[in-house]
């Protein structure tokens, strides 16, 4: 039996996802700060064609470009894009997007998969769930901004490679258990 959920109980669990896991393990140093200021957009898109995901993207990309206050988007593909290589395909697009459209600079991607996995990494391995997610997301976040705070963060160079080693330390049942729970 399919379950359906609604968008506000799809953005309830990535926000939950959020606050438990990219803040609670410390994986972005950045995302309490934006979810305590309320700059995060959540967008829960239904499209199952890369072409409609796209114009998403585009649509999202000019809401930031037109509203100055939202510090971020992440988009949250509740019904389509769950096979990894058909996401890629997506992310590739909407990177299309960014460096032909005229964000080069302005905006860029972060992303995020169910089954997501690093490349020339075991697809089992604990580090692939710092990408991992309840849904299919494309994160868009201002270059601007990103930029401001890595300087103020010391050694941001270093945050992948903590990430990971905080990951394995949990272990990949650890992480299957959390993403169970939304």
């Amino acid at each position: 039996m399919t379950i359906i959920k609604d968008q506000q109980q799809i953005i309830t669990s990535i926000s939950k996802w959020i606050e438990d896991v990219i803040i609670g393990l410390n994986f972005c140093p950045f995302a309490k700060k934006e979810v305590i200021r309320d700059t995060v957009r959540y967008v829960v898109s239904e499209q199952l064609s890369i072409d409609k995901a796209l114009d998403t993207v585009i649509d999202e990309l000019s809401h930031l470009d037109t509203n100055t206050e939202t510090q971020t988007t992440l988009i949250i593909f509740s019904n389509g894009f769950d096979d990894f290589d058909d996401y890629l395909n997506l992310v590739e697009g909407a990177n299309h997007i960014i460096e032909g459209g005229g964000y080069r600079g302005l905006y860029q991607i972060a992303t995020f998969h169910p089954e997501y996995y690093f490349e020339g990494e075991d697809i089992n391995d604990a580090a692939n769930f710092t990408n991992r997610s309840p849904y299919p997301i494309l994160h868009l976040l201002r270059e601007a901004s990103l930029e401001q705070v890595l300087k103020t963060y010391p050694n941001p160079e270093n945050i992948p490679e903590n990430n990971i080693a905080k990951a394995r330390q949990l272990g990949a049942d650890y992480f299957k258990q959390r993403l169970n729970n939304y």
